[in-house]
């Protein structure tokens, strides 16, 4: 534990817990997906195919493959990618415990699922899930702004 300058422990409170866990969870889901998927893009450019570890395809053999070819991979990788720095983006925001985070988690949400459904990502959704029910939680703890009355 943190020591103030009094000598007392920092203890953080309930709503910095929510929000930074949540916040741990978005920059895991962001560099998780986004960090291989920036190794998948130059992959698949350098070699023109889908590059594999552990034997398992990377970012293929998913829908988006199925349905719109390998050629669409890329733009559709690099569009995922950029969602995933939002993650991150959003990880940041809500480990300063600003709603924006929890905003911006929440806004995300229906495009990560539709890159997790499309490139056969099946971890994205265990994870957001724990996400989302903690910036929920958090959300409803942590009045917004007051809003003014003209």
């Amino acid at each position: 534990m943190e020591r103030t300058a009094f000598g007392s422990a920092y203890r953080p409170g309930g709503d910095e817990v929510l929000a930074r866990s949540a916040a741990v969870l978005a920059w895991s889901s962001g560099l998780g997906f986004g960090l291989p998927g920036l190794y998948a893009i130059a992959h698949l450019v350098r070699h023109g195919e889908i590059a594999t570890f552990l034997g398992y395809p990377t970012y293929g053999h998913g829908v988006f493959e199925n349905r719109c070819g390998i050629r669409t991979t890329v733009p559709l990788l690099s569009a995922f990618v950029v969602v995933c720095a939002a993650e991150c983006g959003a990880g940041a925001l809500l480990w300063r415990q600003r709603r924006a985070g929890a905003a911006l988690a929440l806004v995300l949400l229906p495009a990560e699922t539709v890159f997790w459904v499309g490139f056969s990502l099946p971890y994205g959704p265990v994870a957001a899930a724990a996400r989302t029910a903690l910036v929920l939680r958090y959300r409803r703890r942590v009045p917004g702004r007051a809003r003014k009355l003209a």
